[in-house]
């Protein structure tokens, strides 16, 4: 199985952690946000990652080489200027169409500054059971940004906070407000649907995709733990949280 983590930022919110090291470099309980992410993805069944980078990317090849991948097989998709999450996973197309075992299967796309208990087995066989083109982990909680979806859990839209102009893709008879958690699952086919240029949001992509009929679900994960770790206070939190076992950390 195959996965991509999102680790090129520049990690702007985590500063002054990040000044003199890569966001997926800062530790949480002794490991980096980085090694987090791999283990977690090992852990049910990844054994192929493409990870991007662009903020101290040296640093980024010198510490998987010093770790031996953690036993996987790791490529790089170097960024020379940043291209958000949608032109970032269509210059790492290739990694995913490429002929292999995993070239049909599903992958997993995953942003390396969040950490969560996000049962991604159940994840993937919910997108497999309902042929989904993606499927994208939600919870209901404040945020500044919320998808819209319909009585289906299918995407139809999105908008700003709570009391935004919704921008609505495809109609609904009635919508349902969730913040998304960085986590997709995406069948390979979609790879070929991307005909955005340069650097561009995924959600755009699947808002367009959704407009068009494709079958893109929210899978809900309120139940499990989650946390973004994109502020210095956060990443705090996330160590006390560590040491309740709240999540694994080893």
């Amino acid at each position: 199985m195959r996965a991509m983590i999102l680790a090129a930022g520049l990690g702007t919110r985590l500063r002054p952690l990040t000044n003199d090291r890569p966001k997926a470099l800062v530790t949480i309980a002794g490991r980096t946000l980085l090694e987090l992410t791999l283990l977690r993805l090992r852990s049910f069944g990844v054994r192929e990652v493409i990870v991007n980078t662009h903020h101290h990317a040296e640093m980024m090849d010198d510490y998987l080489k010093a770790h031996d991948n953690f036993g996987m097989r790791i490529a790089i998709s170097r960024e020379e200027e940043l291209l958000d999450t949608g032109g970032g996973l269509k210059k790492a197309a290739w990694f995913f169409l490429q002929e292999g075992a995993g070239s049909q299967e599903p992958f997993i796309l995953h942003n390396v500054d969040v950490i969560s208990t996000i049962d991604l087995a159940r994840m993937l066989h919910m997108h497999r059971e309902q042929d989904a083109l993606t499927t994208l982990a939600v919870q209901e909680r404040e945020t500044s940004r919320y998808l819209l979806f319909d009585e289906n859990s299918e995407l139809c839209g999105r908008k700003a906070g709570r009391a935004g102009e919704p921008e609505i893709a495809r109609g609904a008879r009635e919508t349902h407000a969730f913040a998304f958690s960085g986590i997709h699952v995406i069948s390979p086919r979609m790879l070929g649907m991307i005909t955005e240029e340069g650097a561009f949001s995924i959600i755009s992509t699947y808002l367009k995709l959704a407009s068009q009929g494709e079958r893109i679900f929210g899978f809900r994960t309120d139940e499990y733990y989650w946390r973004d770790l994109g502020r210095p206070e956060s990443v705090l939190q996330a160590e006390a949280d560590a040491r309740k076992g709240l999540f694994p950390s080893s």
